[in-house]
């Protein structure tokens, strides 16, 4: 048997006539011989509007009923294509996740997937060419709905091709992965390939590539995973274990900015190392994302400095004094108006000086950067808000990121 899976995102199947050309994708597909899992996001901004008409009822939804709430948007997705699909001739079925038995842990609107009952699908696919899941979905071990978090439906795709061994093709209104966004820089260029590694750094910095759990699992299990437009025809970008060998390693792959970016600075921290670790555990309780860490001892006591993005402030606050309740002196502060730069490349683990070029380039155009980290295939810098665009075009001048 000759599958696929394929995934649509929710630009894909925003109307009728959007849903009706995938429906037409998918047969081109089956009439080649494949049979296709088929995994689809909510219409357009469904899922936005039901987030909006929850809160329209109760300020604080409860996360339960939320994810009850959510996973309509799917079910009629994936409905409504199985009806095109059905009209086209096509041998086709929906299935939602209780059906499809996708498990995963108790949390409500943050689940991770745990197991897929691959023998519901393959069952299915003796008599239909195409089955059409639901994604961003699952269900916990209380039979309860949970649904993955924003951009969960590429995690669902990417699961179901781990489970099944094929590959997975995930369709979006934009056509590859670009060394930067486009929309920024218009002459960025559309990477072919791109290595596992690249995507995932590339996700955590905040380029609208995948999902990173997508990219985490497609990694894991060594599925490639091909990324392209369902509104036109042009090649799309390979996301790969490695690069070809004939495709000669550049040094540097992507760039990307992080906007919304908080400096915090915490002064006359004790010296002994059980506090900055009881501030990192409270942190992590409330599953804050902190980045571009600096210690620095003085005089006795040590100066702690990150990152942090701005709506994350109040639950930051909250850490520090449950993490700091029995020490005396400190203080904290933050600066707003930073954003995070990073360029990203597998090829620097191989080319030396990639970091000289990388400050060399803010230099000229007059930008200091106030934090930086690093990773082997990673160099990411924070800068004023207001330089981001103008520092963000100096790397890619500086690596030829842009034609």
């Amino acid at each position: 048997m000759k599958l696929v899976v394929q995934k649509y995102g929710g630009s894909s199947v925003a109307t009728p006539e959007r849903i009706k050309n995938v429906a037409m994708r998918i047969k081109k597909k089956v009439e080649e011989g494949f049979k296709v899992v088929v995994v689809v996001s909510a219409m357009g901004k469904t899922t936005d509007e039901l987030i909006k008409l929850a809160k329209e009822v109760s300020p604080k939804p409860d996360a339960r009923e939320l994810d009850m709430l959510l996973a309509t948007g799917e079910q009629v997705s994936a409905a409504l294509l199985s009806m095109a699909l059905k009209d086209l001739g096509v041998k086709a079925k929906s299935l939602n996740a209780f059906q499809v038995r996708i498990k995963t842990t108790p949390h409500h609107t943050s689940a991770r997937i745990m197991d897929i009952d691959d023998s519901v699908i393959m069952e299915n696919l003796k008599e239909h060419d195409a089955l059409v899941v639901t994604g961003f979905q699952g269900v916990n071990e209380r039979g309860d709905l949970t649904t993955l978090g924003r951009g969960g439906s590429d995690t669902s795709a990417v699961a179901l091709a781990a489970k099944l061994r094929v590959p997975c093709e995930i369709y979006s209104d934009v056509d590859g992965i670009y060394t930067c966004d486009p929309r920024l820089i218009p002459g960025a260029k559309k990477l072919k390939y791109i290595t596992y590694d690249e995507a995932l750094e590339l996700t955590a910095l905040g380029a609208k590539v995948l999902h990173s759990r997508s990219v985490e699992i497609a990694k894991k299990y060594r599925i490639p995973v091909y990324c392209a437009s369902s509104f036109v025809e042009e090649e799309g970008t390979m996301v790969v274990e490695r690069l070809p060998e004939w495709l000669e390693e550049p040094v540097v792959t992507g760039a990307t900015i992080s906007h919304g970016q908080i400096k915090v600075s915490i002064s006359f921290l004790p010296k002994e190392a059980e506090y900055i670790t009881a501030i990192f555990e409270e942190v992590g309780k409330r599953s804050l994302n902190v980045d571009m860490i600096s210690l620095v001892p003085s005089n006795g006591k040590v100066f702690l400095s990150f990152t942090i993005l701005e709506d994350h402030k109040d639950d930051l606050d909250e850490a520090l004094r449950n993490a700091l309740k029995n020490v005396e002196g400190w203080k904290s502060s933050y600066e707003e108006g930073f954003a995070k730069l990073s360029i990203v490349g597998v090829g620097m683990r191989t080319s030396p000086g990639v970091a000289a070029r990388f400050f060399s380039a803010l230099k000229r155009v007059g930008v200091t950067p106030e934090l930086v980290t690093t990773s082997e295939i990673k160099i990411s810098c924070l800068v004023p808000e207001k330089d981001a665009e103008k520092a963000l075009k100096a790397v890619v001048d500086e690596f030829d990121l842009a034609e």
